[in-house]
């Protein structure tokens, strides 16, 4: 029965390391056989005698390897690297194929362990990633990552190392926080009773605990000259500090050839306090670096394992500064002198550090073999990536040139027709104004006109033009792009469909809103309201209008007459408005109704005052009314304490039916309302929305990059 057939789990092993951190998951596997089939593959460096010829380790640890793959090009710089993975690559499939696994464990981020995971993957194996998310700072990381990104499943180490792969877009239903499964081991035998057989062993019989130093250094392949001189001077370091250390040969990366020259030049073979070897066997390495007096080098285990026991480590250069680490670690970055490697070695030699189980608490392989019985073969192998959100990325196309990603935006007033081209970043680069023409069809060959114009400017400007936005008076259904009513300011203006006929004449997707929603968006993506979830603008112009933004999106309303703004209504009688009713905003404090007023004044000669300077022939507008009131016409200030008042009321119903968090006022009266309104609702609205903010908005042209934002946001998103 498929549902019951024992799982094929193939381990690969490139190196001791690796082999450290599988060995226990093998033996967890070995352990089960009713519900696993083990198969090992050995290949790398384990089938090298300069590194110790270490697949013997894995027959003594009785487990029977099923392939010997030799796949080391010898010459230790980056081009055997690379032609290392090349060989792995043309050997690797005649053993997948006769080994048939359902899955492939593969550990870190070695160039072998990339051969491994590249072959499984283009061969449809399930690949389970150890020790993925995390980062090291150097040419290792890039590796690991790509092996996150072919790999099925992952088991990581720590938290951190699991919020990197859920960043990195993997699924994290996928994802298990095993813990290292080293540690497994690490914490069992922390106090064998042999230990010190096993120092002196290593190290000769005069050595004490705690009185010794184990070093590891690797090459750091994107920058070997440095590494070759940091291992020098550390080995001048170790001379000088007079104490026994056991040095490890470093791995088989590109410069470790030039490495072993350095220390050989030096004599570290012979000299009495070194015990320079190829390879521990990992039980009795972790008894090494858990009583010795100080790790020095830059191998992993010196910010992992040597954790666990406190034990001070001393990390140099760069190829471990990204890892998690206790404070046992202290980092020497820049090691460009013996005098502060020996410093160091003062400053840690002979400590102890609290244990640090940042990377495991001993039951990692119990949870990796649940994990490898809870794959299901039968989910498809495809994986799936889960791509987060991506904020407006200010793109740019390379296009034999770069082009900056804009909007024509269009803008529908009661006097100018007006066309800029907008770019991603709110830059109105040019504009173009005619008056608004009084018939429908003139209107209409006007704007295809102007757009025409500017799509050809667009050209010798270096701008990409993604789409057309247009913002006009009245009330709109931005789903179809129509006109439904206008305001009377615009005549011939109703039903009308913008959408079609732009769309055909520029071949450009087209987006239309009303001017007080385009106010919302431009200030929601250029203004005051970037990042605010909630906040209301107030647009006071002619008229009176604006926009509500809820939870980042417009509101519409079920007939697209949500927020007219201008039609709330502050009194049962009051004046009359231009929608037909009374007792409007707009019909108090818009500009026309300022207007009004400056002209009843005026009639009867109260709108002059001294030191003003007043032509008689010019017409009245609210503009002579506010002067009037700033040089102390009590009657004009009284009119515009009315006006602010109903505005402040209109505002305050705002505030009590959708509770933004800020309120925006934009138009050419904005900053004459805003303190007056502000106070208004620090008089008269409920305790829980006096302190919510009015502010005047920074924006030039609301109107305009509001269409554009339409525009920006959306053709950037390729979705309607």
């Amino acid at each position: 029965n498929e549902k019951n057939r024992k799982l094929r789990v193939c381990v690969a092993t490139c190196n001791r390391a690796d082999y450290s951190k599988l060995a226990p998951i093998m033996s967890g596997i070995k352990s089960h056989p009713e519900d696993f089939e083990l198969e090992v593959v050995v290949l790398g460096s384990h089938l090298i005698d300069d590194y110790g010829n270490t697949f013997r380790m894995i027959e003594q640890d009785d487990f029977d390897i099923g392939s010997k793959l030799h796949t080391i090009v010898r010459g230790e710089d980056e081009a055997a690297m690379v032609e290392s993975v090349g060989l792995a690559l043309v050997k690797l499939p005649d053993v997948i194929q006769r080994l048939k696994p359902d899955i492939l464990v593969v550990h870190g981020d070695r160039f072998d362990a990339l051969a491994l995971a590249t072959a499984a993957a283009l061969m449809n194996i399930r690949i389970l990633h150890l020790e993925g998310g995390e980062v090291s700072g150097t040419i290792d990381d890039s590796i690991r990552h790509a092996i996150s990104k072919l790999a099925h499943y992952h088991a990581c180490c720590t938290r951190m190392a699991e919020q990197h792969l859920i960043a990195m877009c993997e699924d994290h239903s996928r994802i298990l926080l095993a813990g290292c499964p080293s540690y497994d081991k690490l914490l069992l035998p922390h106090h064998r009773e042999d230990y010190m057989d096993i120092i002196k062993s290593w190290l000769g019989d005069k050595v004490q605990e705690g009185d010794y130093i184990v070093a590891l250094q690797h090459p750091v392949t994107t920058d070997i000259q440095h590494s070759i001189k940091i291992y020098g001077l550390m080995l001048d370091a170790l001379i000088s500090f007079n104490k026994k250390t056991l040095i490890l040969f470093p791995n088989i990366d590109a410069g470790s050839k030039e490495m072993v020259r350095v220390m050989r030049r030096k004599g570290i073979e012979q000299h009495p306090n070194f015990r320079a070897v190829k390879h521990i066997p990992f039980e009795q390495f972790i008894q090494l670096v858990s009583h010795a007096g100080c790790m020095i080098g830059n191998s992993s285990c010196g910010v992992r394992e040597a954790g666990a026991f406190g034990t001070p480590v001393i990390n140099l250069g760069t190829r471990q500064t990204g890892r998690e680490t206790g404070e046992n670690v202290l980092h020497v970055r820049d090691a460009d002198t013996h005098n502060k490697i020996y410093h160091a070695l003062e400053l840690q030699f002979g400590k102890r550090y609290p244990c640090s189980k940042i990377y495991g608490d001993g039951n990692a392989v119990p949870r990796i073999l649940k994990f490898l019985r809870s794959i299901d073969l039968d989910e498809p192998l495809q994986k799936t990536f889960c791509f987060p959100p991506v904020k407006d990325p200010i793109s740019q196309d390379i296009d034999h040139i770069l082009e900056t990603q804009s909007a024509l935006a269009v803008d529908l007033g009661g006097t100018n027709l007006r066309v800029a081209i907008v770019c991603m970043r709110g830059t109105i680069v040019k504009k173009y104004s005619q008056p608004n023409p009084k018939t429908f069809e003139a209107r209409m060959e006007l704007i295809l006109k102007m757009c025409n114009d500017a799509m050809r400017d667009a050209v010798g400007l270096n701008c990409r033009i993604l789409g057309v936005g247009v913002s006009t008076g009245g009330r709109v259904n931005p789903q179809d792009g129509v006109v439904l009513h206008s305001t009377k300011l615009i005549q011939e203006w109703s039903s009308v469909d913008l959408r079609t006929p732009i769309s055909d004449a520029l071949h450009l997707p087209v987006w239309v809103d009303n001017d007080g929603n385009c106010a919302a968006l431009a200030e929601r993506k250029f203004g005051h309201g970037k990042g605010v979830e909630n906040f209301v603008t107030v647009i006071t112009g002619t008229g009176i209008g604006g926009g509500i933004i809820h939870h980042n999106e417009l509101v519409h309303g079920s007939t697209f007459c949500a927020a007219e703004l201008g039609h709330i209504m502050v009194s049962l009688e009051g004046p009359e408005c231009m929608c037909g009713s009374r007792g409007c905003i707009e019909a108090y404090a818009s500009g026309m109704a300022l207007q009004r007023e400056a002209k009843k004044l005026h009639d009867e000669d109260l709108l002059k005052v001294e030191g003003m300077d007043m032509k008689l022939s010019e017409p009245i507008t609210a503009a002579h009314l506010i002067n009037a009131a700033k040089m102390g016409n009590s009657k004009a200030d009284a009119v515009l304490t009315k006006a602010a008042t109903a505005l402040g009321v209109g505002i305050i119903n705002i505030l009590h039916i959708v509770n933004p968090s800020q309120v925006i006022l934009s138009g050419v009266l904005a900053s004459c309302y805003q303190a007056p309104v502000q106070h208004v609702i620090s008089q008269r609205a409920l305790f829980s929305v006096q302190n919510i903010k009015v502010v005047t908005s920074d924006l030039e042209e609301p109107a305009l990059l509001g269409a554009a934002s339409m525009v920006l946001d959306y053709a950037t998103r390729r979705i309607y």
